[in-house]
This record gives C-alpha cells, structure tokens and sequence, in this order.
C-alpha cells in the first residue's frame, strides 16, 4: 500500500465541498449538548456565550485564511507552523493537532451510538437505549456494548469511505451536512412562530445568582462547539484553486454557523426559559422542541424525534469531518519527516493518504477509553493552544517575509492576530482553571500526552539522523569498478 514517488493529492473537492467540511465539523453534536451546559453556567447569557465565541472565533479565522492563502499546503495548523517555527514547536503543533482531532471523532462516535439506538426506539425497532445490553461475537465469545460497537462501526465505515475516496467522503458530507442544517431551519422555524415564544424573556441577562463572570467559564466549555472551520485548510492541496476557496469557504463556514447557533440558542432560551434548559441538560434542545413543534409529522414522529434525527446527521458528519481532518495532519507529518514516511505516502491506486487513514483510526478507537468528560476537555484545550500558536505564525511571517505571495490578506493588521493571542490566551486560563478545581485528569493527560510528544520527537530525530549517516555510508563505499 505505497505510493509512487512523491505525487501531491488530487483537488477533488470544491468550494461547496471545503465549506461543508468546515459547518459539518462544527455543527456536530456540541449545539445539541452543549446549549443546556451553557444555561446551567451563564443562564439567560448562554446567547451571549455563543455571539462571543464567534467573535473570538472570527479573529483566529482571519489568520487561517491568510496562511492558507499564503501556504497552500495540507496539514492545516501543523503546515503553517512548520513553515515557519523550528522542527520542535511544529512538530508539538502537529503532535497536539492530531491528537485533539482523533480525541474528537471518538467522542463524535460514542455521542453517534446513543442517538442512533434512541431514533430506532422511536420507530419501535429496539426496546429503550437504557434496557439493551451488550452483543456477543461469535467468531470470538466476546461481549460488547451496542453503544461501543455502534462507534466502532461508524469509524469504520468512515475510514473506508475516505480511504478509497476523497471526493466520495467529500460528496457525503456535503449532503449530511444540508440534511442537519435543514433539520435546524425547521427546529428555529417551529419555534420562532409559536406563541411560546412570543412572549420570550431574555431580561436580565445576568441573574444575581450567575453574574457576568459566568460568561467565560461557559465560553470555555462550549468553545469546541466553535472547533471545525481550521478543518477546511487540513486538505487544502485536494480543493480546487485553494488559495481563494480556502479563505472563502473558512469565512461562509464560520458566518452561517454563527447565525445558525444564535438563532438555535434564542428559540430554545425563548421557549423553554434559561432554567428549563438548563434542568434539560444535553437533552435541552430535543425538550424544546418537544414542547412547540407539531405532535405528529410526516415520516418523523413529534419534535423530539427531529431532534434525534438531527443529531444523528450531526455526529456523522462531525466524525468523517475529524477522520478527514486527522489524517491529512499525520499525511502532512509523515511527508515533513516528522513521523513515520509511511504515514506521508499517497496509496498508488486511491491517491488518498490510507496509511494515515488507518493508523488516525486506530488511536481514534483506541481514545473511545479515556474518559468522555476528560477527553472532551482535553481536544478544547489542545485547539485553544493551536490556535494561540497559529495567530503567532501569521506574525512571525510578516516580519520575516513581508514580501511573501498573500492573496488574501487579513485586514487592519495586527490588530486581529493580536486579539486572536489574547482571547485564547484568556479562555485557555479561564478553562485551566476551571479543570484543576472539577477535572484535574483533563489536565494530567494532556501534559502526559505533550510529554510523549517530546519523547517522541526525539526518537524520531535519532531515527531519521541514524537513517541519514546509514545512507550517506553506503554512498561512500567504494564500488568494484573503483
């Protein structure tokens, strides 16, 4: 499974496509779950919570566009870093990026299981979630859980999809992705026009009892709601003409999620009440639209079922965005030399990095172990690090290369880089703090996987400086014609 010599991926995929990939990864699962945790912490500011983020969001965005603009490589965060740091902070870039990105399509894979088993019990496939139990194998007499086999086919199927075809994986997206915005439309449609609403009551915005401060832990917490749209310039040698579609399809992406979440948050606070969301929960967004959409539908049963249904198209399209993702990072990594060049070849019959494919797989399978709170927290602070990291990047080549070929380039510099550093920087402290006093784990892990990072990286240079003094050694041995 090798490629022949060093041919770059196809461009397959178009601006429809790239964008799609950016609004699939971010409208995943986390505007289904995570809008009742931001009620819970910031109350009726939830809507601010997320107006915020977008914004913080928007700063980071501007610098990704330039460097993709500017470096038309894939790899996203990783290939501009290592354009412009030195081996090690591009390759710890790289190291967290990948991690984070597995972390994410395990728990976009575990979040698929659950939903889907709830969307067969609504049509009365299968008994309730909570009564099925574990399924034997029996080729080997194991026993597992519906919910981890679920996962384990969903990563499975999205693996073989993108390992034998980019613009095949590309294709799904884009219709799972109209699918769940389509589902969206209809939730805020319900809602905007029923009388619930009307009477909507978002005052105060800052009860005695949350207080103002309370916007930031929640913003933290739901930041990776706001994780996708650097997911765009992770393939952005297989889009076509990349350095305008890039920054196109990252500013669409980001604009109509933003819309989307605003208007999603204000029709569920507006009908359901700050408090009743947050005694919902994840189960939020599905009570209201249980409460104001129509009891019968066609083909889908009530409101909450929409809901479900929802759900089900966000955390597919969120997984294959992350299987993409995660594997053109370690594509990009084994090219550059920085892990195993296995990893960097395109497959001689597909042209799709299936090395990096299969091995992003397995540790995305592997992460379904660790602790879903904990893993969750640990992908929100590995991007807030990459993002601190990638507005530095656009600096640091201003400086050193003012003259480099930018056909985009961000406005009213440096201002927004600038701002993108310090509102990282802000909410990457506001969530350290928050995780020593309720996920000290969180935090134990993710220095223990930065400390492998280290290790590794260093193994890797002995390996590849062992492999160069090999080579340089057989070159200079004399041949019998000498």
């Amino acid at each position: 499974m090798s490629s022949h010599g060093e041919r770059s991926p196809s461009a397959n995929l178009n601006l429809l496509d790239a964008t799609m990939i950016g609004m699939g990864a971010m409208i995943g699962a986390g505007i289904f779950v995570l809008t009742g945790l931001a009620a819970e912490i910031a109350g009726p500011a939830a809507l601010l919570v997320f107006v915020l983020n977008g914004v913080v969001t928007a700063f980071t965005g501007l610098s990704y566009a330039e460097l993709a603009s500017s470096i038309p490589k894939s790899g996203g965060g990783y290939a501009f870093v290592r354009e412009t740091f030195s081996d090690l902070p591009s390759f710890l870039m790289g190291w967290m990026l990948w991690f984070a990105y597995m972390i994410a399509g395990g728990l976009y894979a575990l979040g698929f299981a659950p939903n889907f088993l709830e969307l067969l019990h609504v049509y009365e496939i299968v008994p309730p979630p909570g009564q099925i139990g574990a399924v034997v194998l029996p080729a080997l007499g194991v026993s597992v859980p519906v919910g981890v086999g679920l996962a384990f086919a969903a990563v499975f199927s999205f693996v073989v999809l993108n390992a034998v075809s980019t613009a095949a994986s590309g294709s799904v997206e884009t219709l799972f992705t109209a699918v769940k915005i389509s589902i969206l439309v209809v939730f805020v449609g319900f809602g905007a026009t029923s009388p619930m609403f009307s009477g909507a009551e978002f005052q105060p915005l800052f009860p005695e009892n949350v207080g103002a401060y309370a916007i930031l832990p929640a913003m933290g917490l739901t930041f990776i709601a706001f994780e996708g749209y650097d997911l765009i310039t992770t393939v952005t040698e297989e889009v076509k003409n990349p350095r305008e579609n890039i920054p196109k399809a990252i500013f669409i992406s980001l604009a109509a999620t933003v819309v989307i979440y605003m208007a999603v948050v204000a029709v569920a606070i507006g009908t359901l009440g700050a408090d009743g969301l947050a005694a919902a929960g994840e189960a939020g967004i599905a009570q209201a639209a249980t409460t104001f959409m129509p009891a019968e539908l066609p083909v889908i049963k009530n409101g909450g079922a929409i809901i479900v249904f929802g759900a089900v198209f966000s955390t597919l399209t969120a997984l294959n965005a992350v299987v993409i993702a995660s594997s053109r990072v370690a594509f990009s990594m084994g090219r550059e030399g920085q892990l195993l060049p296995s990893l960097g070849h395109l497959h001689h019959r597909y042209g799709t990095p299936f090395v990096a494919i299969v091995a992003s797989a397995v540790v995305m399978l592997g992460s379904v172990a660790l602790p879903t709170k904990s893993a969750g927290n640990m992908s929100s602070l590995f991007f807030l690090l990459s993002f601190i990291v990638v507005n530095g990047a656009v600096i640091k080549l201003r400086r050193e290369r003012p003259n480099m070929n930018r056909p985009y380039e961000l406005p009213y510099y440096p201002f927004p880089p600038l701002a993108g550093i310090a509102l990282n920087l802000l909410l990457t402290g506001v969530l350290v703090s928050y995780l020593f006093r309720t996920d000290p784990l969180a935090l134990l892990l993710s220095a223990g996987w930065i400390a492998l990072g280290g290790l590794s990286y260093y193994a890797f240079t002995r390996f590849h400086r062992g492999r160069d003094v090999a080579s340089a050694g057989r070159d200079a041995e004399p041949t019998a014609e000498d």
